[in-house]
Formats: C-alpha cells, structure tokens, sequence
C-alpha cells in the first residue's frame, strides 16, 4: 500500500511561478482529486449500508424482527455520528488525506469480515465497528476540498463527491440484492466487501496530496473551544438539523422500502429489490447539480426546492403501485441529494476556522438522523404500515421547512438591523 501524503504546510502570500494554487475544474489535480474522492464517496455508502437492502433477507436468516434487523444499518450509522468528531480533530494535527487512508483501510478490512458473522449480535458489533472506521472519511473528506479547492468550485467539488455517495448506496445496494439472491445475503456482503476493495485501490493511487494542510495541536481545550464556537453559531446549527432532519426522511424510506416490495402485493425478489436503487442515479445528478441550483435560486431557494420535491415524492410512494411508488422513491431520492450538498457545502463555507470539527458536528447531526429514520421508520412500519414511515418522514420535512423559514426570517431581521444605522446616519442630514 502506497504510504499516505499528509502534505505539509505551506507559505502564503504572493503567488510566484513555484506556490502552490488551489485546485480547480480543468486542471488535471482537480480531475484526479475528484475521481479519488468520488471512489471516497463510493465506498463509503456501499460499506455504510450494505445491510439495509438485505434487512428482509437478514430478518429471516436470524429470526428476528424488521426492528431488531435494522440496527445492523444504525449501529454503523450510531457509531459514524460518535466518532466523526473526535477522528476530525486528529485530522486536523496528522492531516486529511492520512485519516481517510487509515479509516478506507480499516472500513475495507472489517467489511470483509461482516460476511461471516455467526449471529445478529456479532453482525451488529462489526457493523459499529464499520461505521467508527467509516467515520474518518466524510468530515476530513469536506475539510480537505475547503483547503485544496478555489472557493468557487467548492458546491461543485462536493457535490461530486456526493455523487459519489449517491452511487455507492445505488451500487452497494444492487450488489448485495443480485449477490444475496444468488449466494445467499453473506454472499451479497462479500461482493459489496470486494467492490470497496478496489474502490480504496483506486482512492489510494489517484489523490493528490494536500499542499495546504497546517497541523494543529490536539489541545482537548482549543478543539473543546472550537466545537463550542460552532454551536453558538446560529446559521451553524441551523444546517446541522437541516442535515439531520433530510437523513432522518432518507433513513427512514430506504431502510424500511425493501420490506414494503418484498411482501404482497408486489412479493418482488431480492435482487429485483436491490435493482430499484438505480432510482440513486437521479441522485448522482441533484448533488452534482446543486452548485449551479444555488447559483441560480439562492441557498435557501435550492433548499426549499429541494424539500418540495422530498415532500411530493413521499405522498406518491404512498400508492399501492410500483408506477407510483418507483416515481415517489426518484423525487425522494433528488430532493434529499440535492439539499444534502447544499447544507454540506454551506457549513464548508460559513466556517472559517476548525473547517474539520465543523463538517464532523454536520456529519454526526446526519448520520445521528439517519440512525433514528431507520429505527423509527422500521418500528413505524411494523406497527401501522408504509404510511406510519411516510408520517414519520413528513414530520422530519416540516422540521426543514420550519428551520429554513426561520433563517429567511433572521437573514431579512439582520439586514434590517445592518440598515437601520445608515437609514438614521441619513435622516440626521
């Protein structure tokens, strides 16, 4: 395995024929930053949830409930939110690239081991396991493109690797359907297991190194300091529930789907089951797209577009037909990317220092919601049906929608306050 390149820091100032410049579109740097991340992202959603496809099969293979079996996928996602932030503030003394290498490395590991758990328990230790490793990769991943890319391709840059993300849980999901419906649901593991394998290859080989990484100490009080600094900040933690509230929709619809499609009246297979995660194409696309979606509509217009588009696509998934339930599950799926990447990109941007622990407190607020969609969605599934998840998931997209309107309120609020001093300064003359 290639030793990892931390990078080191870097004099700024001037710019002279050898400084460093930040990456941007065109350059073949930027093309090699995002292909690598892009496998990042891949092989972070396929591991992430490579049981949630299988929960119906994995309910059967242990005798257990749609609850009990969804804690295979919130045990991993439980585990990413408590360890983002203490594994982003190692990042921030012993750098980006080398916490994602070391966590790609152990996520792949323990991924070839989840395969052969003897029983529920052990799969539902591993997953955790899984999950803390995974933790590494997405704050250090967003803290690193904030350093290493021009401000202005910074939407676009992690909306790729969004997509990224988007294409792992499509791909891991397909994979682990067709696998368990020829081999069995461990056999799926283990081929979702090898695809990361080479998807952590790849990663390894292509990404460049960070030329503007400073470390920083690991003073428990300068990050206890900083984290605070975060959570005092109003806009801050306005897109951490924002991210939150939209995992909690995605959580919810995804981890409960599979039993919905399996059992009557539409009694599909397991790899047909899996195949309907193409629908994370549509993904791919809105997160991609939401850096030219902000340009256009504002971050709170893209956000409100977004939620519109979640919310229809829940009422549809609401028939009794896969012509509605499959057109429901494809506006789902582009409301949550695109407002993802928005949400994501923006506390990238709105923090100006301790970029690592920022983008960790979003990472924990989103797969702390994705761990509780999941759980509350399966029980709400097993007690009252399809429609007790979408209630549930409609609560979480009112949360959003409150949350935006409040910040619409305080931005026009703090612009009147801005103006009131030069409205009186003119007055007096």
């Amino acid at each position: 395995m290639p030793p990892a390149h931390t990078g080191a820091p870097v004099i700024t100032g001037a710019s002279t024929p050898s400084s460093p410049e930040p990456h941007s579109p065109g350059r073949p740097g930027y093309r090699r930053m995002s292909l690598a991340l892009f496998a990042a992202g891949l092989a972070t959603f396929a591991l992430l949830y490579s049981t949630q496809a299988l929960l119906p099969a994995v309910s059967d293979g242990f005798g257990v409930t749609a609850g009990q079996a969804s804690w295979t996928v919130s045990a991993a996602t439980g585990a990413l939110a408590l360890f983002v932030l203490p594994l982003s503030a190692l990042s921030e003394r012993f750098g980006r690239t080398r916490m994602m290498t070391c966590s790609m490395v152990v996520a792949v590991g323990v991924g070839l081991l989840v395969p052969f758990a003897p029983s529920l328990e052990w799969l539902v230790a591993l997953r955790a396991v899984q999950g803390a490793a995974i933790a590494g990769i997405p704050a250090s991943a967003m803290a690193y493109l904030a350093e290493e890319v021009r401000p202005k391709a910074l939407v676009g840059a992690i909306g790729l690797f969004v997509a990224g993300n988007s294409i792992g849980g499509m791909s891991g999901r397909i994979v682990t359907g067709w696998g368990a419906q020829l081999w069995g649901w461990r056999g799926g593991l283990l081929a979702v297991g090898l695809m990361a394998l080479v998807c952590a290859v790849a990663f390894l080989v292509l990404l460049p190194r960070a030329r503007f990484f400073r470390p920083a100490s690991l003073n428990p009080r300068a990050v206890g300091r900083t984290v605070a600094g975060h959570l005092r900040d109003p806009l801050l933690l306005r897109l951490y529930g924002i991210g939150a509230l939209f995992m909690t929709v995605f959580g919810a619809v995804y981890t409960v789907i599979g039993y919905r499609l399996v059992e009557a009246p539409f009694s599909l297979g397991q790899g047909v089951v899996g195949s309907v995660f193409l629908v994370y194409l549509v993904g791919t696309v809105s997160s991609a797209a939401a850096g030219q979606l902000v340009a256009r509509a504002g971050r709170r217009g893209a956000l409100y577009l977004a939620v519109t588009t979640t919310a229809l696509g829940l009422l549809l998934s609401l028939g009794d037909s896969l012509w509605l339930i499959l057109p429901g599950l494809v506006l789902i799926t582009a409301g949550f990317f695109a407002g993802h990447a928005v949400a994501s990109a923006a506390v990238s941007r709105t923090a100006k220092t301790g970029r690592a622990q920022a983008s960790a407190l979003y990472q924990s607020a989103y797969y702390l919601g994705s761990s509780a969609g999941g759980t509350l969605g399966a029980l709400a599934y097993h007690a009252s049906g399809w429609a007790a998840t979408v209630g549930i998931a409609l609560l979480a997209v009112l949360g959003v929608v409150s949350i935006t309107l409040y910040g619409s309120h305080a931005a026009r609020a703090e612009r009147r306050r801005m103006l009131a001093p030069g409205a009186r300064a003119a007055a007096a003359r």
